[in-house]
């Protein structure tokens, strides 16, 4: 079976439904890589949907897959998605070497961010959290701060965008990407297939 890997942003309404479901559906769980999506954006002169016309039909249908999928309302919070960003989180959750915590503390961040709609630009949202997940707020303060912790998440952003990446959520299957919490279930059946074959 090949590997998988998640990559994902906090900030990501579409990360966030994808991050309830992408364990369940493929056939090996994947490898959760935080990425800052803003840097991406930047570098490569995106213009996200949220900027668009788009905006106000995306957040109708995140709301409609929410409902369907039984999960509690999504509050955006005020401000999103520029006032709501921040490094912060995804350096959090970069502290976090075990997969399972790391799966833990990010969907309380997504929990903050999307259902009790704070953002998480607020740090004591952050911390407030990781420690709802079992995390030590004093040392995720620190660390947060670490030089070291910069580097590895501008080191993971760099190595996604050099694989392709240019959007939240996406799963890499080997060469290919596969973009949106709608691309899920092709990733589950490139899985399969290359495993099968």
């Amino acid at each position: 079976m090949p590997e998988a890997v998640f990559y994902y942003d906090t900030n990501s309404p579409y990360a966030y439904l994808a991050a309830l479901r992408v364990d369940e559906l493929l056939p090996v769980k994947p490898e959760w890589r935080p990425i800052a999506f803003g840097v991406i954006v930047r570098r490569i002169g995106k213009v996200p949907w949220s900027f668009t016309d788009a905006r106000q039909s995306g957040l109708a249908e995140i709301s409609r897959r929410a409902s369907e999928r039984g999960l509690p309302e999504v509050r955006i919070p005020e401000g999103w998605p520029v006032e709501s960003y921040s490094l912060a989180p995804l350096r959090a959750l970069t502290l976090i070497d075990d997969q399972d915590l790391r799966r833990v503390v990010s969907r309380e961040l997504f929990r903050t961010m999307f259902v009790d709609g704070r953002p998480l630009s607020e740090l004591e949202a952050v911390l407030d959290s990781a420690e709802r997940a079992g995390l030590d707020r004093a040392q995720v303060r620190e660390g947060i701060e670490r030089p070291e912790i910069k580097d590895a998440l501008r080191d993971a952003t760099d190595a996604a965008l050099e694989r392709g990446v240019t959007g939240v959520p996406t799963v890499a299957v080997g060469d290919q990407l596969f973009w949106g919490d709608d691309r899920l279930e092709d990733a589950a059946a490139a899985m399969a297939r290359s495993s099968a074959g």
